[in-house]
This record gives C-alpha cells, structure tokens and sequence, in this order.
C-alpha cells in the first residue's frame, strides 16, 4: 500500500452538505481511499438517501447538520468523534441564488451569508480547538474561483467566498505553527443544481463535483493552502485582476461572463432557489 494511500486510510474525515453534488462525490471518493466517512446535511431525507448510496464503498455514517447553529454543528462533530477524532473537517455547505442585487430578498442575502461563510466559520471554531490540543489535523474549506474573481448577479456570493478564502489563509498560517493544516478548494462553476438556469458555457465550462472530489483528496494527501479546480484557473484569475477596468470589463462582456449571472431562466432555477434561499435549521421529511 502506497504512502499516499496511508495518508487518508483509516482517517474519519466529516463532510458537510454531503447529501448531494460535490459533498457526495467527495465522500465517495475518500470511502474509496479508505477513509471513515461521516456526512452531514440540514436536509434529512436527502441524507438518508445518501448513506444508503454510499453504504457499499465503505464505512460511512450520517447525522443531521445545520452550519449556522452551532449547537447543530457541534452535535455532529461529536457524533462524527464518537469512533475516534476527526482528523479532516470538510466545509461543504453551501447556497447560491443568483441575479440582480437590488432583486435578491433580505432572507436569500442572510442564507448566503450564514450558510456559506458563517457556517465555515463555525466549523472551524468547534473543529480546530482539539486539533490544535494533539498538533494534528486539517480542515478543509470549500470555496470558490468567485472567491477571486467577482462577476455581475453575484454579488452577495462573491463576498461570502471572497470571506472564505481569506479567511482560509489567514487560519492557514495562525495554526500551521501548531500542527493544524487549514485549506481551500476553489472550483469553478461545478455541474451541479447551483448553476441550474444558467448559460455557464462562457469564458470557463463547469467542472464535475468529481473533479472537486479528486482535488480534495490531493489536497489532504498533500496538504496545500489553497488550489484551483481546473489548477490553471488560479493563473487566469491573476492575470484577469491585473487588468486595467476597462479592459476587463470588455473581456467580461466579450465571453459573456457580464451577463451568465443576471440573464438566468428562472423557471430552472426556481426549485433550488426556493430551498436555497430557506436553507436555515434541518429539514425532516413531511409527517415526522
């Protein structure tokens, strides 16, 4: 058995929002690796559904999580503690209604903002303090390439992504001197119901939640601050940022990328907006 495999073997490693899309794939791809899995989500059906889907590639478990109570959060870093520590922490969940800002509601900016980085920020507060006492472990956030790059009909999604990527590093290098890896994962727009409506074929083509899944599992094999999914991205966005406005703003217009956002179809958006723009306290199927 190779290094990189003992590396992830035997680890219990908690995913949130791992009901579906990149959660999901990602604890598919680390059950495979050998990895005790424990997944989290508010939504409780769509959970059950998901272990039973993942029982046959390992040793896997589930409990209820809401991200922005920290009550909630703190339960199921304990249930996930119950066979042993958490040695990785993965912050998944995550909302993403879209369009003008001046459209979006009070409730989808305060989903967004408790969800995406408020949630982050509470994992990683319950998380890293028993880290931090055995000098080992790795919490891992999943951000986004808007963390870098901000584009028109996402504005309150690129300031929750923008937090998470800063805070992200800032965390990297406080507890690094400690034992204690903190990273990001920043994807591009990923084939998953958060881009559902929208024209994404522009400048960058979405990636699939299993491209995400092989970048988390390299990024705890080899612990890194921060990367890209695809890798040349990071680059892209550089050299995007670096350009005078106006320029910038043409490129944006020419690939369309001024528009993606705000021109959506909202009839195919309307189921996943609804749940986003809800996406506070755990869910229970109709009758419990």
């Amino acid at each position: 058995m190779g290094s990189s495999r003992d590396n992830i073997n035997g680890k219990t490693i908690a995913i949130t929002g791992a009901a579906r899309g990149i959660g999901y794939a990602t604890a598919t791809a680390l059950l495979r690796r050998g990895a005790r899995v424990v997944i989290g989500d508010r939504d409780v059906e769509a959970l059950g559904a998901a272990v039973e889907g993942l029982k046959e590639e390992g040793n896997v478990d589930a409990h209820p999580v809401d991200v922005t109570d920290p009550a909630s959060f703190k339960r199921f870093l304990e249930a996930a503690s119950a066979g042993g520590p958490v040695d990785v922490l993965i912050n998944n969940a995550g909302v993403m209604p879209i369009g003008p800002f001046l459209s979006t509601s009070d409730k989808a900016i305060r989903s967004m903002l408790e969800v995406n980085l408020y949630g982050v920020i509470n994992g990683c507060r319950l998380a890293l303090p028993e880290m931090v006492a055995r000098r080992s472990g790795q919490v891992v956030n999943i951000a986004s390439v808007a963390g870098l790059m901000a584009a028109p009909g996402m504005a309150v999604y690129n300031a929750s992504k923008f937090g998470v990527v800063g805070l992200s590093r800032a965390l990297s290098d406080e507890f690094a001197p400690q034992g204690v890896q903190v990273s990001a994962v920043l994807p591009t727009f990923t084939n998953t119901e958060l881009i559902a409506g929208t024209d994404s074929t522009g400048a960058q083509k979405p990636v699939e939640p299993e491209d995400i899944a092989a970048a988390v599992v390299r990024i705890i094999e080899k612990p890194r601050v921060q990367v890209t999914v695809p890798k040349p991205l990071g680059a892209v966005t550089t050299i995007v940022n670096s350009l005078p406005t106006k320029v910038r703003r043409f490129m944006s217009k020419k690939t369309g990328t001024d528009r993606v956002f705000l021109e959506v179809d909202t009839s195919a958006r309307s189921a996943y907006e609804n749940r986003a723009g809800s996406s506070l306290g755990v869910t229970k199927p109709e009758g419990e």
